[in-house]
């Protein structure tokens, strides 16, 4: 096997021509004749048990060459590849030129990856929103804390209120008839918390345990069930139990229970400057954002249309594997919705377009910096990969080749040399 010639015939296009030898080609058709040859039935002989010559005069010479280079040429063009140096970003189309006394002949028609031009990405102009950490954000986060460490006990000796959890029966009715979805036993609400519909929750507070009683509420015109919307109704309520949410007190000792501060202010502190670090990641993940739809506008070269078409797929699985990590499939997504997987490749076309002349600008960046990625560098993140999902770094290495690894790594780099070397403005 070994390749004859290049050549590009059109701009982003190469055409691979490459030799599967005769002996490795006549040894893989006897291969296949030994597979097949027990399907396959001559008169006058078992299955299995006639002469090859007698099946190749009967059903022709080439009987079984299909599947002799369906076996072979795949390897043939992945070495023919390799030893052309030629950056394939579509799968190939084979054409079969001769089978005769020297082997086999073979063309690879492939879109290549396109050579760019790129000019402009020193100085990008960026904007990155400075949003201040207010005091309510502190407050908020010490709430969050409060109650994360709060207390439940039981609600004793006095009427239930706003922020009480409490366990009802209801029963609603609609001119004197009790209508659908509006019946339920042992319904746990938090009384504030909005989950009843406007009025229920309020009428329901100020009531003692074991209490039965009426409200009257209106559903919302815009309410999902048509034969409700806007309509006046009754709810008959037994009020069960209640447990109540007893906040530990915001001191210097709860500081110290939740965090290595000794006094609340540090403790505060730390939580302003967390806030203010969710702050900044925010923002310049913005930032970014910006930086590579302003560096994929700078690539105008022509780009093969399929590496839109597989960048595209790969978002389409993206999105499948989100769906699935929710517990529903993308088939069942899209019944549901009327949507079509067309659509949905339609919908993720614009980001496939933005995302591979990103990529292609970044590659760029690399080679005009001469961006350089170690061995150190490549097996630090095989190690951090291997960390984050609990696996061996043997294991990583089978599932991503250290080359394609490095190629992100140098991509990485070029990015924070682009954003390094940008204008960058806050803006509140």
């Amino acid at each position: 096997m070994n390749l004859k010639n290049t050549t590009n015939p059109e701009k982003n296009v190469a055409v691979l021509e490459f030799v599967i030898d005769k002996e490795t080609f006549d040894s893989e058709v006897t291969k296949v004749f030994e597979k097949k040859k027990g399907d396959i039935a001559i008169p006058g002989f078992r299955k299995g048990k006639a002469p090859r010559h007698l099946i190749e005069k009967m059903y022709g010479a080439g009987v079984f060459y299909d599947d002799a280079l369906a076996n072979l040429v795949p390897a043939a063009y992945g070495e023919a590849l390799k030893e052309s140096g030629v950056d394939a970003v579509s799968g190939p189309e084979y054409d079969i030129k001769s089978i005769d006394e020297n082997g086999v002949t073979v063309t690879a028609k492939v879109f290549t990856k396109p050579e760019i031009t790129l000019e402009g990405y020193k100085g990008i102009e960026l904007t990155r929103k400075a949003t201040p950490v207010t005091d309510e954000e502190v407050e908020n986060a010490l709430k969050a804390e409060l109650e994360k460490n709060a207390k439940v006990s039981d609600v004793e000796g006095r009427a239930v209120k706003n922020g009480d959890t409490v366990i009802i029966n209801y029963k609603g009715m609609l001119d004197g008839v009790a209508f659908e979805g509006g019946t339920a036993e042992n319904a746990s609400l938090k009384l504030g918390s909005g989950q009843f519909i406007p009025g229920f929750e309020e009428q329901v507070e100020g009531h003692e345990l074991g209490e039965s009683f009426d409200i009257n509420v209106t559903f919302p015109e815009e309410y999902g069930a048509e034969e409700l919307a806007g309509k006046a109704v009754v709810f008959h309520i037994d009020l069960i139990s209640a447990k109540e949410t007893i906040l530990p007190e915001a001191d210097d000792e709860f500081a110290k229970d939740v965090s290595d501060f000794d006094t609340l202010d540090e403790y505060k502190a730390d939580l302003k400057a967390k806030i203010e670090k969710n702050h900044n990641d925010a923002a310049m993940r913005e930032v970014n954002d910006k930086m590579a739809s302003a560096l994929g506008e700078l690539v105008t070269d022509e780009i093969p249309e399929v590496m839109f078409d597989n960048e595209a797929e790969n978002l389409v699985r993206d999105y499948d594997a989100r769906l699935r990590s929710m517990g529903m499939k993308l088939d069942d997504y899209l019944k549901y919705t009327g949507g079509s997987l067309d659509s949905i490749r339609e919908e993720m076309r614009p980001r496939a377009i933005s995302q591979v002349k990103t990529r292609l600008a970044l590659e760029k960046v690399a080679e005009l910096e001469k961006i350089e990625v170690t061995d150190e560098e490549v097996d630090a993140e095989f190690q951090k990969i291997a960390d984050s999902y609990q696996m061996d770094v043997a294991q990583v290495k089978m599932y991503i080749a250290a080359e394609d690894l490095k190629k992100d790594l140098e991509v990485q780099k070029a990015a924070d040399f682009v954003r390094d070397n940008a204008v960058i403005t806050d803006v509140e």
